[in-house]
């Protein structure tokens, strides 16, 4: 199946704060906060939404498509890539600016605080999916904004199956931007706090959503994920982890899963088990490409949790 992964494409500069940020807020200076974290450890990996969607979804037997624009210095990720078995022909390089970098700072109660350079991200909008060969199903992740409003109405346009994933672009997006990608998607995906920001800026809660959409999937991080579909509700558990060692990329590894079943026609219980498997190999690893597994390593998780998986690869 031919999936195109759009989104942000980053490295990803991750920070381990040994406090605790809540402890250093104080509620009635929020007006005028100004502080600095020393922290114990920072690693550089390679990162943004894309490519650790298409990098899961790869370890899962399909060669996704990421569509997206990078900097300068993107050689030897884009070699990486490529060598994970991800298709990077729709990447395009902008050749005066650097790939998009994320500033991650996290706590010991995986509390996070974060900052992102936009870079040759900003480019992005210049894409489109009229310009490619028509994918099978593609997502629109976390990116450009004005790249994702187009992409989105693309979609509808041209009949393109697509989930929609605003992400943290949520709280950057107004009623319209957000209205239109919904609208235009077959998929919604948000996490539980993102829902309650398109309730209150769109003024849209499930029901409204499912009645153009397919499906509706609220992640709730420990707690598991929810698929709403119009005729009824499916909780997913998530997989009880071996450890935890960082919380970056967990979201996007669901996606990676949920992707994995929708390509191979997976019942939507199915695919968000899939997902949560996905997510928590990720959630065992630093930064969102350095978990590994084996179809067949996978598979014995996923049945140890949720029994028989009927599904190739």
């Amino acid at each position: 199946m031919r999936i195109i992964i759009t989104g942000s494409i980053a490295y990803d500069y991750l920070m381990q704060f040994p406090g605790s940020f809540s402890e250093h807020l104080l509620p009635d200076q929020l007006a005028r906060v100004s502080l600095s974290f020393l922290v114990d450890s920072m690693e550089r990996r390679r990162g943004g939404c894309a490519p650790n969607i298409a990098y899961t979804l790869a370890l899962l037997r399909e060669r996704p498509i990421v569509m997206g624009t990078v900097g300068q210095d993107f050689g030897e990720y884009r070699q990486w890539l490529e060598s994970a078995g991800v298709d990077t022909s729709l990447i395009r390089q902008i050749d005066d600016k650097f790939t998009a970098s994320f500033f991650c700072n996290t706590d010991r109660n995986n509390s996070q605080i974060a900052s992102f350079y936009t870079g040759a991200m900003a480019h992005a909008r210049e894409l489109s999916f009229r310009d490619v060969p028509r994918p099978d199903l593609a997502i629109i992740s976390p990116n450009d904004p004005a790249a994702m409003v187009r992409y989105a109405q693309e979609c509808g346009e041209l009949g393109i199956r697509c989930i929609y994933d605003p992400g943290q672009q949520c709280a950057r997006f107004n009623a319209e931007e957000l209205r239109i990608g919904i609208l235009n998607a077959d998929v919604l995906i948000v996490n539980d706090y993102e829902m309650e920001l398109i309730r209150q800026k769109v003024g849209m809660g499930e029901q409204e959503i499912l009645r153009r959409s397919e499906a509706l999937i609220v992640t709730r991080g420990a707690q598991g994920s929810t698929i709403y579909l119009r005729d009824r509700r499916i909780d997913v558990p998530a997989v009880p982890e071996r450890q935890i060692v960082d919380p970056t990329g967990v979201g996007d590894a669901y996606r990676a899963g949920l992707l994995k079943g929708m390509a191979v026609g997976a019942d939507w219980e199915t695919a968000g088990r899939l997902g949560s498997v996905a997510a928590t190999y990720a959630l065992e690893c630093v930064g969102g490409q350095s978990h590994r597994f084996t179809w067949d390593e996978f598979k014995a998780r996923y049945e140890e949790n949720f029994g028989k998986l009927s599904i190739g690869a």
